[in-house]
């Protein structure tokens, strides 16, 4: 989580460091070995500019909420029963919590959930009126995929290739977080048992 925090952190405008820079597929932090930049279908290769952070953009917000959810499958079906949300009563397999929050509750969180989206989107992409029809999600040229300012426990290193190495450790955990988020969903639709349910069967 303390890799995920650092990366809200503020960007500096300075062209120092390579994380920054000119945004190319060859500099794009989150390559390891022995995979190097996986692009096997290349996206990457036909994409100017802009896509390609949009394209980064997309990776960074689906690995933080996939990161989200894994914990909050864990979490949720650990403390089903025993909560002090809900009068307790929500239970079974985490795919089936959300349908089971008292009325009026879920409202209240997608509107916090839209709210979250809406400062995201202020933060990093141009706004719709300022864009051209043919340039839908056009981010901001000053703003690097994923940097929205959230940094809190100042975490975030001053040093280019440390930064490099923090986002590529986000990145690499998100993909995993992406993976297993699907595992889980797919597992509890199969056969309705909760993940935890399984570890212990």
């Amino acid at each position: 989580l303390a890799g995920s925090a650092a990366a809200f952190a503020p960007a500096p405008m300075a062209k120092t460091s390579s994380a920054m820079n000119a945004f190319t597929a060859a500099d794009l932090p989150g390559a390891l070995a022995p995979m190097g930049f996986f692009d096997p279908l290349g996206f990457a290769e036909k994409a100017d500019e802009k896509t390609l952070k949009r394209y980064r953009e997309a990776e960074v917000t689906h690995g933080r909420v996939a990161m989200l959810a894994v914990l909050g499958f864990l979490v949720g079906e650990a403390v089903e029963g025993s909560s002090f949300l809900f009068d307790a009563q929500i239970s079974g397999p985490a795919i089936t919590h959300f349908t089971q929050v008292p009325d009026g509750w879920d409202a209240l969180i997608v509107t916090f959930i839209g709210a979250a989206e809406a400062q995201r989107a202020q933060i990093g992409w141009v706004d719709p009126a300022d864009a051209s029809y043919d340039q839908p999600g056009l981010l901001r040229d000053d703003y690097y995929p994923g940097d929205i300012g959230f940094d809190p426990l100042g975490l975030r290193p001053e040093d280019p290739e440390e930064l490099n190495l923090m986002i590529t450790k986000e990145l690499q955990n998100g993909r995993l977080a992406m993976l297993a988020a699907a595992g889980f969903l797919a597992q509890e639709a199969v056969d309705g048992k909760g993940i935890l349910e399984h570890f212990s069967a």
